[in-house]
């Protein structure tokens, strides 16, 4: 018999998030996350933000699920979709296109964030049909001893309904007056703990995350890089996940997620100030070295595809392949970009915005 069990309630419990050590998390991590959304705005195109952070986002929260890969694979896969990349980076790129599919329903759909975006982005990131589960059976083990931990609900239409009333607090207005980055703490732990899809919640339910700051207003476009706190604390994650199930212990797990929005976010503002540094110093660059190349565009596609191809250049510039071949090779004899030849597939680094990922990062 599947034990124990949680007896999930509707949001929000009835607990006094107004502490002390709360209110200056908060402060914290409002105040950092206010300056990374100020400075995001600074980059010319913000697009280039959304593609290279959301990469990076991507790794980190598939890392989670142990589907671990390197800048080197994950931006190769991004380069040649059918070929060349490990199965990893290319399960990585799925994550992206799954934040980025989220993104856009939510500009679309007037600022709603619903169950219908939810099941698309897991059919994407899963690549298959399907939505909420409809078989019992799941179980949250330990990964060490095999234990179970915790089992969701098992019902199908408990299921849709708890992940009903989800949507519904997700998308009310404010009328608890919680602090948005609670709620988003609060919304976290609901949709883990309903577990409502048979595989991928823990990716899903981190885009969430950064989907809900947006829909907040917290941030223009998903860029916070969530993901990485909770890699790096994953056994503090998982366990103060389950201390709310068995003691109600709200405190310590919102703590936890002001602490990742705060780390977090002072990590994305200096991946923002170094990109920003970056294109205002190759832009200086190409206007000295290579004006009758410089444009904008250009520029914007060199930040946008750390590793770039004639064909992203033809597609971005609406220029011949033969001016796209011309431009990269004189970029990459000028210094200003890498050549690397693969069998009968060239392409291009940007090799000082990839050592910014990897210095952020800590290394890879």
């Amino acid at each position: 018999m599947l034990t124990p069990t949680y007896d999930i309630q509707p949001l929000p419990p009835s607990v006094d998030f107004d502490t002390v050590p709360i209110l200056k998390a908060l402060a914290r991590a409002n105040r950092v996350l206010a300056e990374l959304k100020g400075r995001a705005a600074s980059i010319p195109n913000q697009t280039i933000l959304i593609d290279t952070l959301a990469l990076q986002e991507a790794k980190a929260s598939s890392e989670i699920e142990n589907i671990v890969t390197t800048q080197d694979d994950l931006f190769q896969a991004e380069l040649f979709p059918g070929g060349l990349g490990s199965a990893a980076a290319k399960e990585v790129a799925l994550y992206r296109d799954a934040l980025k599919l989220g993104f856009d329903r939510l500009r679309a759909s007037d600022g709603l964030l619903t169950n219908a975006t939810l099941i698309a982005m897991f059919r994407l990131l899963k690549q298959r049909e399907g939505g909420f589960r409809e078989t019992p059976g799941t179980a949250l083990k330990n990964e060490v001893s095999g234990e179970v931990v915790f089992v969701p609900p098992q019902d199908r239409n408990q299921i849709i309904k708890l992940m009903d009333g989800l949507e519904a607090y997700v998308n009310e207005a404010n009328r608890d007056q919680l602090d948005p980055l609670v709620r988003m703490a609060l919304i976290h732990h609901q949709f883990e703990s309903i577990h409502p899809f048979p595989d991928g919640n823990g990716r899903i339910g981190r885009i969430l995350n950064v989907l809900y700051l947006t829909k907040a207003e917290l941030l223009e476009i998903p860029i916070l890089y969530l993901s990485r706190h909770i890699t790096r604390n994953k056994a503090s994650y998982y366990r103060l996940l389950q201390d709310v199930r068995t003691d109600g212990a709200w405190e310590a797990w919102v703590l936890f997620m002001l602490e990742a929005v705060a780390e977090t976010s002072e990590a994305t503002l200096v991946l923002v100030e170094g990109i920003r540094t970056q294109m205002q110093a190759m832009k200086t660059r190409l206007r000295d070295d290579l004006p009758k190349l410089y444009s904008q565009d250009l520029l914007n596609n060199l930040f946008r595809h750390p590793y770039t191809r004639i064909d992203f250049v033809v597609s971005e510039l609406g220029v011949s392949r033969q001016t796209a071949a011309k431009y990269l090779d004189e970029l990459a004899a000028h210094g200003i970009v890498d050549k690397i030849q693969v069998g009968r597939n060239n392409y291009f680094i940007n090799t000082a915005l990839v050592q910014l990922f990897l210095d952020v990062a800590g290394g890879d």
